[in-house]
């Protein structure tokens, strides 16, 4: 059993030591890092990189380095990277740290230092980290028994601690270091009963792989002379993954969203609620929802995680006016569509394209009730139009060759209708590409999507079709009549559709819609059983 850890003596007088508290040093630290006023917390405020921390003052020989994680975000790959340099931070211009300790920082002289395994990066655990006599690195999770992380460390100049608050670590808090008794280290603790544990985090397939996390002290001079013409740019992808998810994902999200506790019966919630694994071979009870309504303008970020090519079939999804809470597993069908018999406004979409591993959607509900898919930061359009005068929250559907989701979370604009970048896409409900007539289109023909309407008091009734609900796309204040077909933008309306009662097409253009398989309001989406002509008075 190691024996109590000593604390650091600060200023005592006739003391062996006298060492200052340790803090994060207040300058020399990467573009993305927010430090508090007392120089004890340090946040990563966007992407998944760009991070780099080091300690104000230099670190005793067997001082341990006290961590605590105060924040997680799941939607990256990678955890902490933990280490020390020789080189004193004061003297670091922080406008030239690059994105990556790993390997950027320790492919340079006088930097060492490695990746912690992703499974030990949980919120509210405790990491030491501390330097031996000959150069050895050790850490502790939690106050476990001590594990040996790498070597080679020059101790015979001041070394500074190195923290890079990288991927899943988006938060870190310093607590007050100890001193390691040099016979708490005895060998055998790193021998037989460390030794399994060692290869296992080497060989768990969940930990990224990075320079850093191999051995390759002796060729850090040849790695020194490749990055020498360019300090701050990284000659190899330090984790291809974030790399890629980086360029589609905007630089901040939002990490409130999670996943319902109500889930299908066939469906396992994983990782504080961002992640849904379908449990069952066959395509069962799988449906799961969003904790909380979305809001208007909010573009949500779901990541395949996991994928079956044996499998055929997309993924559903939707949304509805239906609190969750309210729901019973029982209450869930095994096939999505079948919602729409339910008595509240349900609107079940399945996306158009196969889903791959690692692929990124997004799911805009803008001002105009249009419901905007992007597939990989490529704007797909709009996929169906809903009433979003009422909270609606998300579902997703897990069926077919998608296995498991994660959120990766969430953006929020003011008016979702300026923007136009692949990651929070924005389609005009006045363009024949959002409303087209030609049979090729999915929302047309109504293959991807069906939707019911709440019945209760204020909705649209389906044997209503003189109640006319205002229409999402057109504005009001210009008259209860629109002046143009929303297909071919030359005839004026006056045609209206039974049974939901919207006027938005020529009759010309309501006969051929009316002709086509599972034809639908181009408004709502609810399924066209007549259309009638009108006449105006005057």
């Amino acid at each position: 059993k190691p024996k109590r850890c000593l604390p650091i003596q600060c200023g005592g007088v006739g003391g062996p030591l006298a060492i200052s508290p340790l803090l994060f040093h207040p300058n020399a630290k990467g573009s993305q890092i927010i430090m508090d006023l007392a120089q004890k917390t340090v946040k990563r405020q966007a992407s998944f990189c760009n991070a780099i921390t080091f300690s104000n003052r230099p670190i005793a020989l067997y001082e341990q380095v006290r961590l605590k994680i105060t924040k997680k975000q799941c939607c990256w790959s990678g955890a902490l990277r933990l280490g020390f340099t020789s080189k004193d931070p004061s003297r670091i211009n922080p406008d030239n740290l690059p994105k990556y300790a790993c390997p950027d920082l320790v492919s340079q002289s006088g930097f060492w230092a490695k990746a912690l395994p992703e499974e030990f990066a949980n919120e509210g655990n405790v990491i030491a980290f501390w330097v031996d006599k000959k150069g050895r690195v050790f850490y502790r999770i939690n106050e476990s028994s001590p594990m040996l992380f790498f070597s080679g460390v020059r101790t015979a100049e001041p070394l500074w601690a190195l923290i890079d608050v990288y991927g899943l670590t988006r938060g870190v808090q310093l607590l007050d270091s100890e001193i390691v008794p040099p016979d708490c280290l005895r060998p055998r603790s790193f021998t037989t009963v460390r030794s399994s544990s060692l290869r296992r985090e080497a060989d768990d397939s969940r930990l990224s792989v990075s320079l850093c996390d191999l051995n390759l002290h002796a060729h850090r001079h040849t790695l020194h002379l490749a990055s020498a013409s360019s300090s701050s740019t990284c000659p190899i992808p330090q984790n291809s993954l974030n790399s890629q998810q980086s360029s589609l994902l905007p630089p901040a999200l939002e990490s409130d969203l999670h996943f319902h506790q109500l889930r299908g019966a066939h469906i396992k919630t994983l990782d504080e609620q961002t992640v849904a694994r379908s449990e069952h071979t066959r395509e069962e009870r799988t449906l799961v929802f969003t904790d909380r309504p979305l809001r208007t303008g909010e573009t949500v970020f779901i990541k395949v995680t996991k994928s079956s090519p044996a499998r055929s079939g997309s993924l559903s999804y939707g949304v509805t006016s239906c609190d969750p809470a309210m729901l019973r597993p029982s209450d869930l069908p095994y096939n999505p569509e079948a919602l729409v018999d339910r008595k509240e406004f349900w609107a079940v979409c399945r996306v158009p394209t196969p889903l791959q591993s690692s692929d990124i959607l997004g799911f805009l509900v803008n001002q105009e009730g249009e419901v905007i898919l992007s597939h990989n930061g490529t704007n797909v359009g709009m996929q169906v139009c809903v009433d979003n005068s009422r909270p609606l929250w998300m579902f997703f559907g897990l069926h077919g060759a998608v296995t498991q989701l994660r959120i990766l979370g969430s953006t929020h604009l003011g008016d979702p209708r300026t923007t136009s970048s692949p990651s929070s896409p924005s389609s005009s409900p006045h363009t024949p590409s959002a409303l087209g007539s030609g049979s090729s289109d999915p929302v047309l023909n109504g293959g991807m999507c069906s939707a019911a309407y709440c019945s209760s008091a204020g909705g649209t009734t389906p044997n209503s079709p003189v109640s006319l609900p205002k229409s999402p796309t057109f504005p009001s204040g210009h008259g209860a009549w629109p002046d143009e077909c929303s297909i071919c933008y030359e005839n004026t309306v006056d045609t209206v559709i039974y049974a939901c009662g919207h006027m938005c097409l020529c009759y010309t253009c309501g006969l051929k819609l009316k002709k086509m398989s599972n034809a639908c309001c181009p408004i709502c989406r609810r399924q066209i059983k007549d259309i009638i002509k009108t006449y105006r008075s005057t």
